[in-house]
C-alpha cells in the first residue's frame, strides 16, 4: 500500500477515494472521546461516516472481566469481534477517526499487536475528508464476516510489575502522555477514584505536542520532544498515559522515527493510580 503521505504509517484522503470499494480493503472508523467531551462517537459514526466504514468500538473489543477500562481482549474474542466487523487476514486496514489520531492510533496499534500486516491512518482524518467533500454514508453497516487468525505479540504489551521494575531500576524509559497539569498531579483525574501525580522516574511528553489536526508531527519535532523531555531515543521505552490509548500516539511517533525497542503499558494510570499499592510521585518529572 502506497502511502501517499509524509509518513509510512499514513494514507492521504486522495489516496483512500481512489481506492473506495477494492475489495481487500477495509475502512475503519476508531473515534474515541473522553467522558469529559460529552460526545457519542457511535452515534456520530451512524450519522455520517467514510462509505463502507465499520466502526471500532474501543470499550467494546476489550476484557471485560476487569473494571479497567478498555483492556485489550484475548486473542480469540479479539478475532471473533473484528471477524465480525468484516475484518479478515489477507486485508488492508485504512482506520480513521473524529478525535485528532486518539482512537485511530490506538486502533492502528491494536490491529498490528493481534497480526494484522498492512495498517495506515487516514491523515487528516474524518475531520480532513469531510472538509474536501468527499462522498459520506450514514446509517450502521452490516459487513460481511471474515475469519482473522490473530498472532498476538505479548512482547509489545507492558503489565504494571513491568513498568514498576523499569521504574525501580531504569531498564526502560516510562514516557507518559498525559497533560503536564496531570502529570505534576496539579489537575484532578477525569476519571473518579484515581490519585493524582505519575509514575516515578517517569518522563512527560504530552501527546498533543507531537500531533495535531489528525497528522503526526515531522521526525524532527517527535525527536525534540522526546529529547527535552529527557528521554534517550536510543534505550528501551515504554509508553503510558490515562488509560492506555493516548499512549498510542507516543507509540506511533516513536516508530516514526524509527524506534523498535517500544512497549505500551495497557493498564496505564486507570491501573496504577487506583493501586494503592503502587508508588506515585508528583510534581516535575526527575532531571
Amino acid at each position: 500500500m502506497t502511502a501517499g503521505s509524509s509518513s509510512a504509517f499514513f494514507v492521504s484522503a486522495a489516496w483512500l477515494a481512489e481506492h473506495l470499494g477494492a475489495p481487500d480493503l477495509a475502512i475503519i472508523d476508531g473515534s474515541f472521546f473522553m467522558p469529559a467531551e460529552n460526545r457519542d462517537a457511535k452515534e456520530e459514526f451512524r450519522a455520517s461516516h467514510i462509505p463502507g466504514a465499520v466502526f471500532f468500538d474501543i470499550d467494546a473489543i476489550a476484557d471485560h472481566s476487569t473494571s479497567l477500562p478498555h483492556m485489550l481482549p484475548s486473542p480469540k474474542d479479539f478475532a471473533e469481534a473484528v471477524g465480525k466487523l468484516g475484518l479478515g487476514d489477507g486485508m488492508r486496514f485504512v482506520v480513521y477517526d473524529s478525535s485528532s489520531l486518539v482512537g485511530a492510533a490506538r486502533v492502528w496499534w491494536t490491529l498490528r499487536l493481534y497480526g494484522a500486516k498492512n495498517v495506515k491512518i487516514l491523515e487528516g482524518g474524518f475531520q480532513q475528508w469531510r472538509g474536501e467533500g468527499r462522498p459520506l454514508q450514514s446509517g450502521w453497516p452490516e459487513p460481511a464476516p471474515r475469519v482473522f487468525t490473530p498472532n498476538f505479540d505479548a512482547s509489545a504489551v507492558a503489565a504494571a510489575k513491568d513498568v514498576l521494575s523499569a521504574s525501580e531500576t531504569g531498564s526502560a524509559q516510562i514516557v507518559d502522555a498525559r497533560s503536564a497539569a496531570r502529570f505534576t498531579g496539579e489537575a484532578p483525574e477525569p476519571r473518579p477514584g484515581l490519585r493524582s501525580g505519575h509514575i516515578p522516574e517517569s518522563s512527560n511528553v504530552p501527546w498533543s505536542l507531537i500531533a495535531a489536526e489528525g497528522r503526526i508531527k515531522s521526525p524532527e519535532t517527535i525527536e525534540a520532544a522526546f529529547t527535552q523531555a529527557g528521554v534517550d531515543l536510543t534505550r528501551p521505552v515504554i509508553t503510558t498515559c490515562g488509560s492506555g490509548v493516548t499512549a498510542s500516539i507516543l507509540l506511533l511517533a516513536l516508530e516514526t522515527i524509527g524506534k523498535k525497542d517500544i512497549r505500551l503499558y495497557d493498564g496505564s494510570w486507570s491501573e496504577w493510580g487506583g493501586d494503592p499499592d503502587l508508588p506515585v510521585a508528583t510534581g516535575k518529572a526527575a532531571p
